[in-house]
């Protein structure tokens, strides 16, 4: 019988006013899922591969969801979705960009990588508890995710 996975958020924000507005949402939400928080693509690129301070963690067994800002110190998002989609044990790994940018090549970009959702930040806070309302919804309840992609169990055929 196969062994049920926590459903962990991965976040990667390096704001902390959207930071601690998203974790609200969450809370107000009833999503009490445990969510890891990264404020930079680098330390975001450690956790999801399993290096520096979280070496040991299995980049295959990745989150349920990973909401990802675009505009982040050391390695900016889009890099981060690019390594995300180009190693084989992440690749399927859902991620939604979560993000202020009203840029049209960020989002032809985002989808050119494999992006599974594209979110613009809501300005209103009301406005965007609803928006992580409906993404924590879809996402942890609705949605059906990959299995993980442990390589001693084989690859998965698609």
């Amino acid at each position: 019988m196969e062994e049920k996975r926590e459903k962990v958020i991965l976040l990667i924000e390096d704001n902390p006013d959207d930071e601690e507005l998203t974790l609200r949402a969450l809370a107000k939400c009833g999503i009490d899922n445990k969510v890891v928080v990264c404020r930079d693509g680098a330390d975001a690129l450690n956790y999801i591969f399993g290096r520096a301070e979280y070496k040991g963690r299995n980049p295959a067994d990745f989150p349920a969801i990973t909401l990802l800002d675009l505009k982040l110190p050391k390695v900016d998002g889009l890099t981060v979705l690019e390594r995300i989609r180009g190693d084989s044990r992440t690749q399927l790994m859902p991620v939604a960009i979560l993000t202020s940018s009203r840029l049209e090549e960020d989002l032809i970009r985002s989808y050119q990588l494999g992006v599974n959702s594209y979110v613009r930040k809501p300005v209103k806070s009301e406005l965007f508890v609803e928006a992580i309302r409906q993404l924590g919804l879809y996402w942890l309840t609705i949605n059906e995710s990959p299995p993980s992609r442990d390589e001693d169990r084989g690859a998965i055929g698609l």
